[in-house]
């Protein structure tokens, strides 16, 4: 593990810098989330795309792609496999002919559902070290984060 007194390494100027820490906490984070996917041979990236479809039937591939700012050649490839899994089935767009609206399948819901049941204990499994309120503070901080980037 970087940044512990055991391995004798002087990290003094990285520990008070703010870009650092984060990262380093998304690491840890990051291992978590892909460990409960990796328990249903699905990575996090198609996870989240699994997660904005459960909870928005019908978007376009180009809509999914922006909300999670994936490139849209990558998304293809993605909705590709997910498509070969059968948990996601393209339908030509309603509104526009020439796009694909994206919808889950019965056994895609049934499995998006399982998949964020295993997410959800994989995080409250490593989340015991926090206190009382603090997992809300920290979401509220990371989404100001965001959105400060995002505004300027």
């Amino acid at each position: 593990m970087h940044g512990d007194d055991s391995n004798g390494i002087d990290y003094s100027m990285l520990q008070s810098r703010l870009g650092y820490k984060l990262r380093r906490a998304q690491m840890v984070y990051f291992d978590v989330f892909f460990e409960a996917c990796a328990q249903e041979g699905i990575t996090p990236g198609l996870f989240s795309i699994l997660a904005i479809i459960y909870h928005n039937p019908g978007l376009t591939q180009t809509a999914v792609s922006v909300a999670l700012d994936v490139d849209r050649s990558a998304m293809v490839a993605a909705i590709d496999k997910l498509e070969g899994m059968e948990v996601v089935e393209r339908r030509k767009s309603k509104n526009d002919r020439r796009s694909y609206a994206l919808y889950l399948t019965e056994r895609g819901k049934a499995f998006t559902e399982r998949l964020n049941r295993k997410v959800v204990a994989g995080e409250e499994a490593f989340t015991t070290f926090m206190k009382d309120g603090e997992q809300e503070w920290l979401l509220d901080l990371l989404d100001r984060i965001i959105r400060a980037r995002k505004d300027s």
